[in-house]
């Protein structure tokens, strides 16, 4: 293990024998990814997806509704584009239009297509230790934790955030590797005192900065999911510098971020064998 937690000898693999996948297939898997948004963050990770893609031999389908489209409007994008027969993947980016809400669109999602597991279906297998695709932040924690010799079984681990898409789903994965799980947010009083308790932090809230120092026990290992626009064009994390406390931590850009991507490639690849 190492200070910094790089995903990108890792995404690079992924993306690797998705692509040798794609090279022997007799049909080009195809990713579709419904926007209803002008959230910076988010086109920096629509970009992101839609490059790696070209870079691995998918076809990317990016559907852009604007930030104004109804509820209404984008239930009825997904459910066409889940009843095309061209479409293996297939994600809606967050966050959504006012009123809009992710469980309740993603049910418009087949299962089959829900590469990034937001379909309450798929979290629901995921729950049960059933086979489903999980969400591919969720899963890409794992794949790091993995990848750098993080050990599990046993450890105490915090996870900073309570979403469908990141902090419950990675609770459950989490579980499963027989991991001692305490799920907390940005409203759970004295924060610092329930994450200084964990081997492993965990901070996907969405909050620049909202781990610092104090939050950490000295030597623990600390996954930062935040992806947060900057003015500058720039990203930062949930995470300050911690550098001085812990023993490794997940750089923003270039570790949970890429691992994500390349997943959504490896989910769309395995979707169109199904």
């Amino acid at each position: 293990m190492t200070g910094v937690l790089s995903g990108k000898d890792l995404a690079a693999a992924i993306r690797a024998e998705a692509k040798r996948a794609c090279e022997g297939a007799l049909v080009t898997p195809r990713l579709a990814v419904v926007v209803a948004t002008d959230d910076e963050s988010s086109a920096w990770y629509v970009r992101s997806i839609a490059a790696a893609a070209a870079r691995t031999g998918l076809d990317c389908q990016v559907v852009d509704l604007g930030a104004g489209a109804s509820p209404e409007e984008v239930e009825a994008t997904l459910a066409g584009l889940s009843a095309e027969e061209s479409v293996h993947g297939l994600m809606l980016q967050t966050p959504l239009p006012k009123g809009a809400r992710l469980e309740e669109l993603a049910r418009a999602i087949d299962p089959v297509k829900d590469v990034d597991g937001a379909n309450p279906l798929s979290l629901g297998l995921l729950a049960a230790g059933l086979p489903a695709f999980a969400p591919a932040t969720a899963e890409a924690v794992m794949a790091l934790l993995d990848h750098h010799g993080v050990e599990l079984p046993g450890k105490t681990v915090t996870v900073v955030g309570r979403s469908n898409v990141v902090g419950k789903p990675l609770a459950h994965l989490l579980l499963a590797r027989d991991a001692t799980v305490t799920v907390a947010h940005s409203r759970t009083a004295d924060l610092a005192a329930v994450t200084r308790t964990a081997d492993v932090v965990v901070a996907a809230a969405g909050r620049p900065g909202l781990i610092t120092a104090a939050h950490l026990r000295p030597g623990a290992v600390v996954i930062d999911v935040g992806t947060n626009a900057t003015e500058d064009g720039g990203l930062v994390g949930d995470v300050a510098d911690v550098s001085g406390v812990a023993g490794a931590v997940t750089p923003v850009p270039g570790g949970v971020g890429p691992v994500t991507t390349a997943l959504l490639l490896a989910h769309t690849v395995e979707a169109s064998r199904a």
